[in-house]
């Protein structure tokens, strides 16, 4: 379903230290199953109660690109969103995800979709139970992540709101897919790691089920596109991301 280049590079930097972006910055600890899991919060100004996003890397980490992720916090946090970032890899999805083959990788990630929402739903009831949160909590998912948040998004009724970045919905929950809540969809057109129709197919889902949904073409753009630090498109995903939890977790 997904290919990835360098994925060993990425993922042996996984667990190394996520350096503070500013004092807003703190690092909590989310217990799932037998998993102790770290999550970055990025918090919004105010003492008031805040929606929140709980947003996923991709498979190579966080530490690969972090600016690129810290990005959309910062837009998050400057609407009044505060932001999670869940470092959902395991040492055990650490080492099947650094295999060469993709077929390996592909299967082994079928294995870890249930698990990996599971770690999603242990972060939300986290988020949710703090007293700086206002009780709406949307999910933002890139590549890898995408595919889990979308499965995260359809198991859990506590969503509110769902945004995927070149990902989909994994072929085993699409078919028990009985909900999903409001999303959007972003999608270069030259993406050769995820293709296109996976991101249409999500939506199409979401239709099926009732549910908002907007799909974002980028015509020319490839997998990972708004990771650039100069094309014109990054701020335009960035913006898109943004005006659409802050429609939808704002009261």
């Amino acid at each position: 379903m997904i290919t990835r280049r360098a994925a060993a590079a990425g993922l042996a930097t996984l667990l190394a230290p996520i350096a503070a972006r500013d004092a807003s910055a703190e690092e909590l600890k989310v217990a799932s199953g037998g998993d102790s899991l770290s999550v970055l919060r990025y918090a919004a100004a105010g003492s008031q109660q805040r929606p929140a996003v709980v947003a996923l890397h991709g498979a190579r980490g966080i530490e690969i690109r972090p600016r690129a992720y810290e990005r959309y916090a910062d837009a998050l946090t400057a609407k009044g969103i505060d932001t999670y970032f869940l470092r959902y890899m395991t040492a055990a999805d650490m080492a099947a995800l650094t295999s060469t083959s993709h077929e390996i990788r592909e299967a082994y990630e079928t294995t870890r979709y249930d698990g990996w929402a599971d770690m999603v739903a242990a972060t939300v009831t986290s988020v949710l139970g703090r007293p700086d949160c206002s009780g709406r909590v949307g999910l933002l998912g890139f590549s890898l992540g995408s595919y889990i948040a979308a499965e995260a998004a359809a198991r859990d009724s506590r969503v509110t709101a769902l945004a995927v970045l070149y990902g989909g919905m994994p072929k085993a929950m699409a078919t028990k897919v009985k909900h999903l809540p409001p999303l959007i969809a972003l999608h270069g057109e030259a993406d050769k790691n995820v293709p296109i129709s996976e991101g249409r197919q999500l939506v199409a889902l979401g239709k099926s089920v009732g549910a908002e949904t907007e799909f974002v073409p980028y015509p020319g753009k490839a997998h990972g596109f708004d990771f650039s630090e100069t094309d014109p498109m990054t701020p335009d995903a960035i913006d898109r991301v943004t005006r659409f939890f802050q429609a939808k977790l704002v009261a």
